[in-house]
């Protein structure tokens, strides 16, 4: 897998398979890919045991050492591709960072196409001597890789393809072999030849197969990954919504209870949107919407996110608080920006914001309970006029009788 063909974006790259450069996948989408590789645990062991099976068979008849000796690689192989997988699970499994996964992915397909090489090198030792029972068993075995392989694996199509190739060709090659041996034997050759066809052809089928099964895959993943997204990201904005805010306070309050520092959660209110919407229209409304949220983006730092909740309200989750006055320094840095002019269908456009702000330090800090001492400091600021802000107040946020936002609810339509 080539690293250059993962992308760390979050949104998918629809780019259609090709044999020759594969689709630029986003991280996600790549995680599910390579993470079946990983539950294979009983398909190799089981395949291995059948290896060994074979060829002991075939060493207690022929007493070949060079038969011996691709038994005991290929089981060798087994141990350490089951090995691999158990590192991999310890390591962290899919979860790991992107280029980890792409080493672990190099290690697997590279096993991999070391055992089939063992599996051609067994057809074609079979092969030197001219006995059909002992070509019967090992040629089973090939179209047994085979089929496993493009059940289990047609989603990382060039680990597949290459062991395909590996496992077949020179098995069909060494078939040729024989077609122009002498044999009493009537139509000898045409049946070898016969042989060697159907296994390319089946080659042919499976290579197909896995073009087919891997673009399915890979657009079934991107849908998947496609509703998740929208699911967490309002579709007028583009930043992340009440889910999203929902899911990534915990983590973030965990980063600011480690570094002995606090989580400030601002919780905005434009003043004078109603009269936008009003009196230019909804649509001058909505584009007026996006220019706040690329504004607020461009006001906090990269560690803190922008939320919106709906409507005219957003949520700003400011980290790596060491003091109140940080937080209000990143209030009035807002008001200023939200409250410059706005330039829509040719109109200029005033607004402000009002801002309440709730700060979190401890792990018992509920987003619920925040976000309703934000609303009451939210509250208490619009009381006092436009473009203010205001600090919760334990007791203030307690007998509020604003109605407090329900993070539970779904982001309502703008």
């Amino acid at each position: 897998m080539d690293r250059r063909r993962v992308s760390n974006a979050q949104q998918p790259t629809r780019t259609p398979f090709r044999w020759w450069a594969p689709a630029v996948l986003p991280a996600a989408v790549y995680r599910d890919l390579v993470a079946p590789l990983f539950t294979m645990r009983m398909p190799i062991l089981g395949f291995g045991i059948l290896f060994a099976f074979v060829s002991g068979l075939i060493f207690v008849r022929w007493h070949d050492p060079i038969i011996l000796a691709l038994g005991a690689s290929a089981a060798l192989v087994t141990v350490v591709r089951l090995l691999v997988i158990s590192r991999f699970y310890k390591a962290g499994g899919s979860s790991q960072p992107v280029q980890a996964l792409l080493g672990w992915e190099r290690v697997y397909t590279a096993l991999t196409f070391v055992f089939a090489l063992l599996l051609a090198g067994l057809n074609v030792r079979v092969l030197m001597v001219h006995e059909p029972l002992m070509l019967a068993a090992t040629v089973s075995l090939v179209f047994t890789f085979g089929a496993g392989l493009v059940s289990r694996t047609a989603c990382r199509p060039r680990l597949c393809t290459g062991s395909l190739l590996i496992a077949v060709l020179p098995t069909a090659l060494a078939m040729l072999r024989h077609v122009g041996h002498p044999d009493g034997q009537a139509l000898h050759g045409e049946f070898f030849l016969l042989l060697s066809f159907l296994l390319v052809a089946v080659l042919g089928m499976s290579l197909d197969s896995v073009r087919h099964l891997y673009a399915a895959t890979l657009e079934q993943l991107i849908t998947k990954h496609d509703l998740a997204k929208l699911a967490r990201v309002d579709a007028l904005t583009g930043l992340p919504n009440r889910l999203m805010l929902r899911e990534n306070y915990q983590a973030r309050l965990e980063m600011a209870e480690r570094s002995g520092t606090q989580l400030a959660l601002h919780f905005l209110d434009l003043d004078g949107f109603k009269a936008v919407n009003d009196q230019a229209g909804h649509p001058a409304g909505d584009k007026m919407l996006r220019e706040v949220a690329a504004r607020l983006q461009g006001t906090v730092r990269a560690d803190d996110v922008v939320f919106r909740l709906g409507g005219d309200e957003f949520v700003v989750l400011q980290t790596g608080v060491a003091h109140r006055d940080e937080a209000e320094l990143l209030a009035r840095r807002i008001i200023k920006q939200l409250s410059e002019p706005y330039f829509i269908e040719e109109r200029e456009m005033r607004i402000s914001v009002s801002i309440g702000i709730a700060l979190a330090a401890t792990m018992e800090s509920e987003l619920d309970d925040l976000v309703g001492s934000a609303d009451a400091a939210l509250y208490c600021s619009k009381a006092r006029g436009k473009a203010q802000l205001q600090f919760s107040d334990g007791e203030r946020a307690a007998n509020a009788t604003v109605a407090r936002v329900n993070l539970k609810e779904a982001a309502p339509a703008s």
